[in-house]
Protein backbone atom coordinates (compact mmCIF):
# COMPACT_ATOMS: atom_id res chain seq x y z
CA UNK A 1 0.00 0.00 0.00
CA UNK A 2 1.67 3.51 -0.78
CA UNK A 3 0.40 6.72 0.17
CA UNK A 4 1.66 8.93 -2.17
CA UNK A 5 3.46 11.03 0.33
CA UNK A 6 6.65 10.58 1.89
CA UNK A 7 5.82 12.87 4.84
CA UNK A 8 6.01 10.18 7.21
CA UNK A 9 7.10 9.73 11.00
CA UNK A 10 6.72 6.19 12.57
CA UNK A 11 6.30 5.64 16.46
CA UNK A 12 6.93 2.28 17.39
CA UNK A 13 5.12 0.48 20.82
CA UNK A 14 3.10 -2.10 21.81
CA UNK A 15 -0.46 -1.16 22.38
CA UNK A 16 -1.23 -3.60 24.53
CA UNK A 17 1.01 -1.71 27.36
CA UNK A 18 -0.67 0.94 28.30
CA UNK A 19 2.68 2.56 29.58
CA UNK A 20 3.69 2.49 25.81
CA UNK A 21 0.35 4.06 24.69
CA UNK A 22 1.55 6.81 26.53
CA UNK A 23 4.83 7.03 25.78
CA UNK A 24 3.41 7.18 22.06
CA UNK A 25 0.91 10.09 22.87
CA UNK A 26 3.45 11.94 24.67
CA UNK A 27 5.85 11.43 21.65
CA UNK A 28 3.33 12.52 19.41
CA UNK A 29 2.29 15.59 21.15
CA UNK A 30 5.56 16.77 21.79
CA UNK A 31 6.21 16.69 17.75
CA UNK A 32 2.61 18.09 16.73
CA UNK A 33 0.61 19.85 19.69
CA UNK A 34 -2.26 20.24 16.73
CA UNK A 35 -3.78 16.77 14.93
CA UNK A 36 -6.41 17.24 12.90
CA UNK A 37 -7.57 13.53 12.46
CA UNK A 38 -6.83 10.24 14.84
CA UNK A 39 -7.70 7.05 13.40
CA UNK A 40 -8.02 4.09 16.59
CA UNK A 41 -7.34 1.30 13.80
CA UNK A 42 -5.85 -1.63 15.96
CA UNK A 43 -7.53 -5.25 16.88
CA UNK A 44 -6.35 -8.40 17.67
CA UNK A 45 -8.31 -11.64 17.28
CA UNK A 46 -7.08 -14.23 20.09
CA UNK A 47 -7.59 -17.88 20.47
CA UNK A 48 -6.71 -18.34 24.11
CA UNK A 49 -7.04 -16.26 27.14
CA UNK A 50 -4.29 -14.50 28.42
CA UNK A 51 -2.94 -11.43 29.90
CA UNK A 52 -1.18 -8.14 29.14
CA UNK A 53 2.01 -7.23 30.82
CA UNK A 54 -0.33 -4.93 33.05
CA UNK A 55 -2.49 -8.05 33.53
CA UNK A 56 -5.61 -7.09 31.62
CA UNK A 57 -7.18 -9.75 29.44
CA UNK A 58 -5.47 -8.64 25.92
CA UNK A 59 -8.62 -8.43 23.53
CA UNK A 60 -10.14 -6.12 26.49
CA UNK A 61 -6.90 -4.14 26.46
CA UNK A 62 -5.82 -4.40 22.93
CA UNK A 63 -9.03 -3.66 21.08
CA UNK A 64 -10.74 -1.05 23.45
CA UNK A 65 -8.34 0.20 26.36
CA UNK A 66 -5.50 1.43 24.35
CA UNK A 67 -8.15 3.16 21.73
CA UNK A 68 -9.81 4.61 24.93
CA UNK A 69 -6.55 6.16 26.46
CA UNK A 70 -4.44 6.89 23.24
CA UNK A 71 -7.54 9.00 22.33
CA UNK A 72 -7.72 10.61 25.62
CA UNK A 73 -3.78 11.69 25.70
CA UNK A 74 -4.26 12.91 22.49
CA UNK A 75 -7.22 15.09 23.17
CA UNK A 76 -5.20 18.01 23.98
CA UNK A 77 -3.93 17.94 20.03
CA UNK A 78 -6.85 16.93 18.29
CA UNK A 79 -8.86 20.37 20.55
CA UNK A 80 -6.32 22.93 19.38
CA UNK A 81 -6.09 21.63 15.98
CA UNK A 82 -10.40 22.24 16.01
CA UNK A 83 -10.34 25.70 17.45
CA UNK A 84 -7.03 26.55 14.83
CA UNK A 85 -8.50 25.21 11.84
CA UNK A 86 -12.42 24.47 12.52
CA UNK A 87 -12.44 21.03 12.75
CA UNK A 88 -10.93 17.56 14.15
CA UNK A 89 -11.69 14.14 13.73
CA UNK A 90 -11.24 10.86 15.95
CA UNK A 91 -12.43 8.11 14.10
CA UNK A 92 -12.87 4.61 15.71
CA UNK A 93 -12.28 1.79 13.66
CA UNK A 94 -15.08 -1.09 14.73
CA UNK A 95 -16.23 -4.07 12.89
CA UNK A 96 -19.49 -5.89 12.27
CA UNK A 97 -19.10 -7.65 14.82
CA UNK A 98 -20.19 -5.66 17.20
CA UNK A 99 -23.68 -6.37 16.25
CA UNK A 100 -23.32 -9.57 17.65
CA UNK A 101 -21.55 -8.54 20.57
CA UNK A 102 -22.97 -8.57 24.24
CA UNK A 103 -21.38 -6.69 27.29
CA UNK A 104 -20.55 -9.09 30.05
CA UNK A 105 -20.85 -6.54 32.65
CA UNK A 106 -19.73 -8.88 35.95
CA UNK A 107 -16.82 -10.50 33.69
CA UNK A 108 -15.76 -8.30 31.02
CA UNK A 109 -11.98 -9.74 30.58
CA UNK A 110 -13.50 -12.82 30.51
CA UNK A 111 -11.83 -14.75 33.61
CA UNK A 112 -14.05 -17.59 32.87
CA UNK A 113 -15.39 -18.91 29.80
CA UNK A 114 -13.05 -17.18 27.36
CA UNK A 115 -14.10 -17.72 23.73
CA UNK A 116 -12.21 -16.25 20.70
CA UNK A 117 -15.74 -14.61 19.10
CA UNK A 118 -17.65 -13.51 21.64
CA UNK A 119 -14.56 -11.97 23.51
CA UNK A 120 -13.65 -10.08 19.87
CA UNK A 121 -17.78 -8.88 19.34
CA UNK A 122 -17.95 -7.92 22.82
CA UNK A 123 -14.59 -5.45 22.44
CA UNK A 124 -15.96 -3.84 19.20
CA UNK A 125 -18.96 -3.40 20.38
CA UNK A 126 -17.09 -1.54 23.13
CA UNK A 127 -15.46 0.61 20.30
CA UNK A 128 -18.42 1.49 19.26
CA UNK A 129 -19.68 2.60 23.14
CA UNK A 130 -17.02 4.32 23.45
CA UNK A 131 -16.95 6.74 20.42
CA UNK A 132 -20.32 7.57 20.84
CA UNK A 133 -19.08 8.34 24.58
CA UNK A 134 -16.60 10.39 23.55
CA UNK A 135 -18.90 12.12 20.27
CA UNK A 136 -21.11 13.33 24.13
CA UNK A 137 -18.33 15.19 25.47
CA UNK A 138 -17.01 16.60 22.62
CA UNK A 139 -20.04 17.88 21.56
CA UNK A 140 -19.15 21.96 20.43
CA UNK A 141 -15.82 21.54 20.86
CA UNK A 142 -15.58 21.28 17.17
CA UNK A 143 -13.87 17.98 17.26
CA UNK A 144 -16.51 15.06 16.37
CA UNK A 145 -16.15 11.08 17.06
CA UNK A 146 -17.29 8.10 15.04
CA UNK A 147 -16.91 4.54 14.48
CA UNK A 148 -16.99 2.51 11.29
CA UNK A 149 -16.61 -1.39 10.14
CA UNK A 150 -14.17 -1.43 7.20
CA UNK A 151 -14.77 -4.40 5.92
CA UNK A 152 -13.71 -7.97 5.71
CA UNK A 153 -10.17 -7.33 4.53
CA UNK A 154 -7.55 -9.71 3.62
CA UNK A 155 -4.69 -8.03 5.61
CA UNK A 156 -2.17 -10.10 8.55
CA UNK A 157 -5.44 -9.82 10.86
CA UNK A 158 -5.77 -12.89 12.66
CA UNK A 159 -2.91 -14.38 11.35
CA UNK A 160 -2.22 -16.13 14.76
CA UNK A 161 -5.53 -17.57 15.17
CA UNK A 162 -5.56 -21.15 14.77
CA UNK A 163 -8.35 -24.07 14.77
CA UNK A 164 -11.53 -23.45 13.12
CA UNK A 165 -10.68 -20.17 13.35
CA UNK A 166 -7.79 -20.00 11.40
CA UNK A 167 -9.79 -22.50 8.70
CA UNK A 168 -13.28 -20.02 8.31
CA UNK A 169 -10.58 -17.00 7.73
CA UNK A 170 -8.42 -19.24 5.10
CA UNK A 171 -12.09 -19.83 3.47
CA UNK A 172 -13.07 -16.63 3.31
CA UNK A 173 -9.93 -14.93 1.80
CA UNK A 174 -10.20 -15.13 -1.40
CA UNK A 175 -13.56 -12.99 -1.18
CA UNK A 176 -12.35 -10.19 1.17
CA UNK A 177 -11.20 -6.80 0.23
CA UNK A 178 -7.82 -5.74 -0.53
CA UNK A 179 -6.26 -3.39 2.01
CA UNK A 180 -6.31 -0.58 -0.64
CA UNK A 181 -10.38 -1.21 -0.73
CA UNK A 182 -10.64 -1.81 3.09
CA UNK A 183 -9.08 1.61 3.78
CA UNK A 184 -11.75 3.75 1.99
CA UNK A 185 -14.61 3.77 4.48
CA UNK A 186 -11.98 4.55 7.17
CA UNK A 187 -10.20 7.32 4.82
CA UNK A 188 -13.97 8.42 3.74
CA UNK A 189 -15.03 9.21 7.63
CA UNK A 190 -11.47 10.96 8.61
CA UNK A 191 -11.71 13.03 5.34
CA UNK A 192 -14.80 13.81 3.63
CA UNK A 193 -16.38 17.24 3.75
CA UNK A 194 -19.49 15.80 3.31
CA UNK A 195 -19.72 14.52 7.36
CA UNK A 196 -18.08 17.35 8.40
CA UNK A 197 -19.25 18.13 11.60
CA UNK A 198 -21.48 14.51 12.20
CA UNK A 199 -20.77 12.95 15.15
CA UNK A 200 -21.34 10.07 17.60
CA UNK A 201 -22.19 7.99 14.09
CA UNK A 202 -21.24 4.58 12.03
CA UNK A 203 -20.41 4.29 9.09
CA UNK A 204 -20.51 1.10 6.35
CA UNK A 205 -19.96 1.29 3.00
CA UNK A 206 -19.16 5.05 3.19
CA UNK A 207 -23.05 5.28 4.71
CA UNK A 208 -24.56 5.50 7.93
CA UNK A 209 -24.91 1.98 9.37
CA UNK A 210 -26.81 0.07 12.05
CA UNK A 211 -24.18 -1.07 14.89
CA UNK A 212 -25.43 -2.97 17.98
CA UNK A 213 -28.76 -1.42 19.39
CA UNK A 214 -27.06 -1.19 22.73
CA UNK A 215 -24.77 1.48 21.34
CA UNK A 216 -27.04 3.94 21.37
CA UNK A 217 -27.72 3.32 24.96
CA UNK A 218 -26.19 6.49 27.09
CA UNK A 219 -25.93 4.19 30.31
CA UNK A 220 -23.98 1.62 29.17
CA UNK A 221 -21.56 3.97 27.40
CA UNK A 222 -21.50 5.76 30.56
CA UNK A 223 -20.63 2.66 32.50
CA UNK A 224 -17.74 1.42 29.86
CA UNK A 225 -15.91 5.06 30.47
CA UNK A 226 -16.52 5.14 34.21
CA UNK A 227 -15.08 1.40 34.12
CA UNK A 228 -12.33 1.98 31.39
CA UNK A 229 -11.21 5.08 33.33
CA UNK A 230 -10.50 3.66 36.35
CA UNK A 231 -8.28 0.88 35.14
CA UNK A 232 -5.88 2.99 33.32
CA UNK A 233 -6.01 5.83 35.87
CA UNK A 234 -2.12 5.13 36.11
CA UNK A 235 -1.21 6.30 33.24
CA UNK A 236 -3.29 9.15 32.31
CA UNK A 237 -2.93 10.79 35.60
CA UNK A 238 -1.29 14.38 33.65
CA UNK A 239 2.29 15.08 34.66
CA UNK A 240 3.50 18.76 34.73
CA UNK A 241 6.36 17.56 32.39
CA UNK A 242 3.54 15.71 29.86
CA UNK A 243 1.33 18.52 29.28
CA UNK A 244 -1.42 16.26 29.07
CA UNK A 245 -4.93 17.23 30.15
CA UNK A 246 -6.75 14.88 32.52
CA UNK A 247 -9.39 12.57 30.71
CA UNK A 248 -12.45 14.35 29.38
Amino acid sequence: MQTGNDALEVYVGDLSSMADVRRIALEVLAEHPTLDVLVNNAGGLIDERRETVDGFEYTFAFNHLAYFLLTNLLLPGLKAAAQERGEARVVSVSSTANNNGRMRWDDLQYKSGYSIWPAYGQSKLMNVLFSNALARRLAGTGVTSNSLHPGLIASSFGSTATGLSKILLTVLKPFMLTVQQGAQNSLYVATSPQIKGISGQYFVKQKLGKPNALAADEGAQERLWKLSEELVEAWSSPVAADHVAPLV
